[in-house]
């Protein structure tokens, strides 16, 4: 049996995959399977299909990604996505997808940033939510057991080698011992732990990060983290909720507190259609700086455009500003601020089948690395889900096959059960979650969109400080539920994650993507390496495959003009 740990669009990928190969899978995640965090991709999904602009190849997707990725992708892993593409929309189709498409019948392709030609197919601007509907549509035809509301807390790992996972049920605290050939982890990124983020409340805090490392695995460039221009700011609940960027691409003007369209300072050229970490820079500069709003934004402003524009252009953000603000949009700026989006980095894996240091265990989706390097393409995430969703499902199926015996560990089990019994009895002074805003407030302080080494120690002293607290936390499980249990592994996630990512932001001393370090403002040719991250070894430097010459030739500059990555 092979279990899976994440019901998003990685983790239901790599089920189907298992079950269509006639071996034995379990999927498991926290959130209902319907809400999990692929739902939320609204922009599309790449592959070089060539229905729109025939001379597209994946050879040139390829190029495209690892220009992008300023040299810090696998040029392997790349390779792989990119051919592997039109077959993961193949499946899409073959599972009952309805793309957006021409009226000849072809599928519909759109511009993206840094993309040269169109290969990004979409279902109006709800494609994730589209794609995570057909996945479990087609899970469920192949009978896949799929357990929601079950909290994984440790990986079960006998002479390196894992044999199964622990956890708990998020109602009743029911505890469940799940032993297993093989484990897919696809549990999501580290994004949750800034202030501002686009994840929802209690995903993306780190948890496939923790359990990883835990298990004996090592993290890539976990200092690699995208920033998205666009969050909102109020209600802090929903604080880092994206405005679409197609609201700068259908004319929104940026500007700040003084009434300046200040993009004129960063990119005169491009305006509010510059790239996303461009922006990104230069809204977090004007705040910094003193000119932002007095809750700490930039203004956004799509009201001078006609109301019928916005309707039907951006009828989502029009909806959300309504619920969640009573804004109208049609006559009030946006107060906006950059957000934390996606963990470029992630889990250290092999690029033919993402295997990791632990035999049997895989990671994949945003829970690994390997594919974005220091700037991810929009449109990218989702094809990586298909693709390696079904090769990591095959990989861990002939894994579990190949296996005559499987070892298992009494201790390891016992570790697991009294990690949890631990935590049910402490009764200490400090307050979960008031140490998570910690966290948050700290990594959004001193590792946000500008780093620099003063303030990285800074957020290294202030997290050990953190860290020395999280040993007299009290949990106390209620009437609703066990949400503080789970909010202790969460802390105990994002802290673990926090440390890695500030202590290789540290290392990279360079500017390079989405890397900004005031106090090193050029890239470094020498630190063109990925940065591999555990707690007992620290951080070691692993250098890139060179690029094949089929793909090197094809990385020119590709405009950006009329293209937003989503």
């Amino acid at each position: 049996m092979v279990l899976v740990i994440g019901t998003g669009g990685a983790g239901l990928r790599a089920a189907i995959e298992l079950a269509e190969a006639g071996v034995d899978v379990l999927a498991v995640g926290k959130r209902p399977k319907e809400d999990a965090h692929t739902a939320l991709a609204a922009g599309g999904i790449n592959a070089a299909l060539a229905t729109m602009d025939p001379e597209d190849s994946w050879q040139q997707h390829a190029a495209d990604t690892l220009k992008e990725s300023y040299l810090l992708a696998d040029p392997r892993t790349v390779e792989i996505v990119t051919q592997g593409a039109a077959r993961g929309i193949g499946d899409l189709e073959r599972y009952g997808m309805a793309f957006a498409r021409e009226e000849d019948g072809r599928i519909s392709q759109r511009f993206f940033g840094a993309h040269k030609f169109r290969r990004t197919a979409f279902a109006g601007d709800y494609t994730g939510l589209e794609i995570q509907r057909t996945l479990i549509r087609r899970a469920e035809q192949l009978n896949v057991p799929v357990l929601d509301g079950v909290y994984i807390t440790r990986l079960l790992v006998h002479d390196g080698a894992v044999f199964g996972a622990y956890g708990f049920d998020l109602t009743n605290g029911k505890r469940y011992l799940i032993q297993a050939d093989a484990v897919i982890l696809a549990a999501g990124g580290h994004t949750r732990i800034w202030r501002r983020t686009s994840s929802r409340r209690d995903e993306n805090t780190g948890d496939s990060f923790r359990l990883a490392v835990e298990a004996g695995a090592r993290l890539r460039d976990p200092e690699l983290v995208q920033f998205h221009p666009s969050g909102i700011i109020e209600p802090e609940n929903a604080a880092g909720t994206l405005v679409s960027e197609a609201a700068r691409g259908e004319g929104g003007i940026l500007r700040n507190a003084l009434g300046e369209r200040f993009m004129n300072r960063y990119d005169p050229a491009r305006m509010e259609l510059s790239t996303r970490d461009r922006v990104a820079l230069a809204s977090y500069t004007e705040i910094k700086e003193g000119r932002g709003t007095p809750k700490g934004g930039v203004w956004l402003d799509v009201s001078h455009l006609p109301r019928q524009t916005i309707m039907t252009r951006l009828p989502r953000v029009y909806q959300t500003l309504l619920d969640l603000q009573m804004l109208d949009i049609t006559r009030e700026p946006i107060e906006i601020a950059p957000t934390a989006h996606y963990s470029m980095g992630g889990v250290w894996v092999r690029p033919e089948d993402h295997s990791t240091d632990v035999r049997g265990l895989y990671a994949i989706g945003e829970a690994s690395s390997g594919l974005h390097g220091a700037n991810r393409l929009g449109g990218n995430s989702l094809i990586e889900l298909l693709v390696f969703g079904r090769i990591t499902g095959r990989a861990a199926a002939a894994y579990s096959q190949s296996l005559t015996a499987q070892p298992r560990s009494a201790s390891a089990i016992a570790e697991a059960r009294a990690e949890i019994d631990d935590l049910l009895v402490a009764d200490g002074p400090e307050n979960v979650r008031a140490l998570q805003r910690a966290i948050r407030n700290t990594m959004t302080e001193h590792a946000g969109v500008v780093r620099d080494e003063q303030g990285l120690r800074a957020g290294l002293e202030e997290l050990a400080a953190i860290e020395k607290r999280m040993e007299d936390v009290g949990v106390h499980p209620d009437i609703a539920g066990f949400q503080d249990l789970a909010h202790a592994f969460d802390l105990k996630s994002a802290a673990l994650s926090a440390r890695a990512t500030l202590e290789a932001a540290l290392e990279r001393r360079e500017t390079r993507g989405c890397h900004n370090r005031s106090d090193y403002p050029h890239q470094d040719p020498a630190q063109q390496v990925n940065l591999v991250w555990s707690p007992t070894t620290g951080i070691t430097r692993e250098s890139i495959p060179a690029i094949p010459d089929e793909i090197s030739s094809l990385m020119t500059e590709v405009s950006t003009d009329g293209k937003l990555a989503e």
